[in-house]
C-alpha cells in the first residue's frame, strides 16, 4: 500500500508556480491576485479562507478577502462580485461556499465573470469541462487529477466509481476521468444516495473516488484487493481530544488501507491538492490576461 501524499505533492507544485511568478515580476509585470469573498462567521469557511491566504503568500500572489457580514442581502453580494469582475487588478475570485440560507448560491455563482471563475463552477467552465475544451477545472477534481497523474497511476480502461454527484466534485471527476488521456479513458460509474447496493459497484472497481459526505462509509468489504482509493471527505466528528472532535474521511482508513494499491490519508491527501488546485488557476487566470 502506498499513501497518496498530497501535502508533498502539493509542495511540489507549489515550487513551481512560485518560480513562474518570479520570473514574471522579473520581466516586469504584476503578480497574480486572487480574492475571496467570505460571507458570514463560518467557522470551517475562515479556515479555509485562511490556508488559501497563506498559499496566495507562499507561491508569491497577492490576495485580499472580503469579509461581509452575515446579514449581507443577495443584491449587496451581486453589487461586490460585479465590482470584482470590472477590477483589473483582480485576476480571480472566488466566492466561498457555503452562503447564507436567504442567498441563491446559483445566482450568485453566474453572476462571476468566467474568465474570473477560479473555481470553475459558473456554466461557461463548467460546459467547456463537458465538452473537454479548455477551462478552469474545479479545484478538487483538478487536485485528483494531478494525484494520480503525479504517482503515474495508470488509469486507462480501468473501472473507476464515483461515490457521490455533487457538481462541485463527484460529476466533474467522472467526466474528466471518462475523458481521453492519461489520467482518463476510465469507464466511469457514478453511485449516490439513491443507488441500491453500493458495495456490488464498488467491489467491481479499480479506483474508488469517495465524495459523498458520509464519514468512515466505505468499509473494507467493499472494496476489492488492489483498489485505488481517493477520499475526498472531511468532516468534523465529535471525539475525547482537546478539540472535541476527530476530522474523518469518507473512508474508514484503518480497515480499507491494507487491501489498496493506493490510498489518500485524511488530512493530508485530496485537501492540500485543492488549494494548490486554486493557485495554479489563479496562475492561468494571470497568464491569459497577459495575452
Amino acid at each position: 500500500m502506498i499513501l497518496l501524499d498530497g501535502k508533498a505533492t502539493a509542495a511540489a507544485i507549489k515550487k513551481e508556480i512560485a518560480a513562474r511568478v518570479e520570473e514574471m515580476t522579473a520581466r516586469g509585470e504584476r503578480r497574480p491576485h486572487l480574492t475571496a469573498i467570505l460571507v458570514g462567521e463560518d467557522g470551517a469557511s475562515k479556515t479555509y479562507v485562511a490556508n488559501k491566504e497563506k498559499s496566495c503568500g507562499e507561491v508569491g500572489f497577492d490576495s485580499t478577502v472580503l469579509r461581509l457580514p452575515e446579514s449581507t442581502t443577495e443584491e449587496e453580494l451581486l453589487g461586490e462580485i460585479n465590482r470584482l469582475n470590472r477590477d483589473d487588478s483582480v485576476d480571480g475570485f472566488i466566492i466561498q461556499l457555503p452562503l447564507p440560507k436567504h442567498i441563491d448560491e446559483q445566482k450568485v455563482l453566474n453572476a462571476v465573470d468566467p474568465s474570473k471563475d477560479v473555481d470553475g463552477f459558473h456554466p461557461v467552465n463548467v460546459g467547456k469541462l463537458m465538452l473537454g475544451e479548455p477551462t478552469f477545472i474545479s479545484a478538487t477534481p483538478y487536485g485528483i487529477m494531478a494525484l494520480l497523474e503525479h504517482y503515474n497511476i495508470d488509469t486507462k480502461g480501468k473501472h473507476c466509481v464515483v461515490l457521490g454527484r455533487s457538481n462541485i466534485v463527484g460529476r466533474p471527476i467522472a467526466n474528466l476521468l471518462s475523458q481521453k488521456g492519461n489520467p482518463g479513458d476510465c469507464t466511469v460509474t457514478i453511485c449516490h444516495s439513491r443507488t441500491p447496493d453500493i458495495s456490488k459497484y464498488t467491489l467491481e472497481a479499480d479506483i474508488i473516488i469517495a465524495a459523498i459526505g458520509k464519514p468512515e462509509f466505505l468499509k473494507a468489504e467493499m472494496v476489492k484487493e488492489g483498489a485505488v482509493v481517493i477520499d475526498v471527505g472531511i468532516t468534523r466528528v465529535p471525539a475525547d481530544t482537546p478539540k472535541g472532535y476527530r476530522i474523518a474521511g469518507d473512508v474508514d482508513f484503518a480497515e480499507v488501507a491494507p487491501k489498496c494499491s493506493y490510498i489518500t490519508p485524511v488530512p493530508g491527501g485530496v485537501g492540500p491538492m485543492t488549494i494548490i488546485s486554486l493557485m495554479r488557476n489563479t496562475f492561468l487566470a494571470r497568464s491569459l490576461r497577459t495575452k
